[in-house]
């Protein structure tokens, strides 16, 4: 306390010409500038000197929730995604007197997985109000919450995928942001799937699957007709609040960060939004099942891919539902549109763009558009919950994808494959150039499917194929869980997939990331020797 009070003192008798002599006695530094970005080509991809200068960054594992005490806490932001400069609103409820805030960028950081940029001080808590259920569509909306508080995105906050995490004594829960860099032209640009992540959300009761309340609008028992039409960004996700990013979007997120890759990422509304972002980039990278799509969304891959922009699809199922947004009291395109049924859909009897109008699948009147057109695969189904994961068999080990692998044609890597799946139908209306890469055995009794069986089994198959003209190329894995398939395992479990999976992503992500794939590796077809015929 004492030498406090002296400095304190001798700076406020300091004058301003004794300030002047001090500072010319102190030699000038100059700023020091940032180093300029380099990228070159590693083993598993582009490689950005901003990436790995962040992940040498001091990182933490406090973002992990390891446990659980009495009482709760939950909350939602009212942003999706954000920038540097933009104030995210944050709305939390909990039974505790106050909580704290703390920001994380999920990444590598010596493998803790996230580095904390910013926590804010300690807020008052409040039990807010039940979220009630709109009767016309189910929906459930937390819009009548009152606002906890404001972070205001500065420049620590790097661009990337972030958890905040909500403290509230011994309870935690995640509220999900992503922060993008509108100016990036990284070489990959990862896409968050907060629309399917929606959809999928119980919170309150209901989502685009299933309702705790009577029928709505019709009595169909597929899709249940208690399902909810319209489903709200303003409310917590279920569970620990980070929906399924840990497992479908994390994996690939860690992967990519570990090796330095030149990344950045957006959300889906993000694209919504701004869809000529995606053509800044040389490579769009999807995640595991992502399975809802806008149509603004749609093109925008869709056109960046025949300007040249390569797509990879890590996820099965991709484009079968049909969404729209639409604006909440929080904000523009807090709600997420999902009928299911066109004609049950407002949009279809007031003459709407029939490419908004949400019917149960793109390929459902009034869209009739098959997306098996630009993945190359159609949805065949899925495992049936709790089969264990299926192996991937090895169709075409000349491919570039087994390339320093020492598979050969037949080869199975166990653990793969599990939830939804892809195969070719060459019925189709898919691209004749397509390459299949992997032929994968579902046997009937772990799976469902109403696409066809042979032999007592579906399949699973992973293609690629190049587009003409632009020369970009398309990869499906057909396959809903190959981002998971990358999390480290335990050394002592010898059918771990991560080593070869790992492997394979990166030959995936270094073709992807050179530019157009057909320049270097276009596809060779090969889909018309696939047996059994029709899979």
């Amino acid at each position: 306390m004492v030498l406090l009070a002296l400095v304190t003192l001798l700076a406020a008798c300091s004058t301003p010409a004794a300030e002047h002599r001090n500072r010319r006695r102190t030699p000038a530094v100059a700023a020091k500038k940032p180093e300029p970005l380099r990228t070159f080509l590693g083993p598993d991809g582009v490689e950005s000197s901003a990436i790995i200068a962040q992940n040498k960054l001091p990182g933490t594992s406090a973002w992990q929730i390891t446990s659980e005490g009495p009482g709760f806490v939950e909350g939602f932001a009212d942003h999706n995604y954000a920038q540097q400069g933009d104030t995210v609103g944050l709305y939390v409820s909990t039974d505790y007197p106050s909580f704290q805030v703390i920001a994380y960028r999920m990444g590598w950081y010596q493998g803790l997985g996230a580095r904390q940029v910013w926590t804010s001080g300690s807020v008052a808590g409040v039990y807010q109000p039940q979220c009630p259920v709109q009767a016309s569509t189910n929906m459930v909306s937390c819009d009548n919450w009152s606002l906890s508080l404001t972070m205001t995105i500065t420049s620590a906050f790097f661009p990337g995928d972030y958890l905040l995490k909500l403290v509230a004594g011994d309870n935690s829960a995640y509220v999900p942001l992503t922060i993008w860099q509108p100016t990036s032209t990284a070489t990959y640009l990862v896409m968050n799937r907060s629309l399917v992540e929606q959809g999928w959300n119980s919170f309150g009761g209901y989502d685009f699957y299933k309702g705790t309340g009577p029928c709505i609008l019709d009595t169909n028992s597929y899709p249940p007709c208690n399902r909810a039409r319209v489903v709200s960004f303003d409310r917590p996700y279920s569970g620990y609040g980070a929906s399924d990013f840990l497992t479908n979007e994390y994996p690939m997120v860690s992967f990519m960060e570990q090796e330095g890759l030149d990344v950045t990422y957006c959300t889906d509304i993000c694209i919504s939004e701004h869809p000529s972002f995606v053509a800044q980039h040389k490579a769009l990278i999807a995640l595991d099942h992502d399975e809802t799509w806008t149509n603004s969304e749609r093109m925008a891959v869709l056109d960046a891919a025949n300007a040249g922009v390569n797509v990879a699809f890590f996820g099965a199922a991709t484009f079968v539902r049909h969404a729209r947004l639409q604006p909440s009291p929080l904000g523009i395109d807090r709600e997420e549109v999902d009928y299911r049924n066109a004609a049950e859909d407002p949009l279809s009897s007031q003459g709407g763009d029939p490419l908004e109008v949400t019917g149960n699948t793109w390929a459902s009147p009034p869209t009739n558009w098959d997306s098996e057109s630009f993945l190359g695969q159609i949805y065949s189904g899925f495992m049936v919950p709790g089969a264990p994961n299926a192996p991937m068999v090895v169709y075409d080990a000349s491919s570039w994808l087994f390339a320093d692998t020492g598979l050969t044609n037949g080869s199975a890597i166990p653990s793969v494959i599990n939830s939804d799946i892809d195969h070719l139908d060459p019925s189709g209306p898919f691209p004749q150039n397509l390459q299949v890469l992997a032929h994968s055995p579902i046997p009937l009794s772990e799976s469902y499917t109403n696409q066809g069986t042979w032999n007592g089994n579906t399949y699973s198959d992973t293609t690629y194929y190049t587009i003409g003209g632009s020369g970009a190329g398309v990869f499906d894995s057909g396959n809903n869980v190959w981002v998971a398939t990358l999390q480290p395992c335990s050394p002592s479990n010898p059918g771990c997939p991560a080593p070869m999976m790992r492997r394979l992503t990166g030959n995936v992500l270094r073709l992807f990331g050179q530019g157009p794939a057909g320049q270097l590796e276009p596809s060779q077809p090969n889909w018309s020797t696939v047996t059994p015929a029709g899979s």
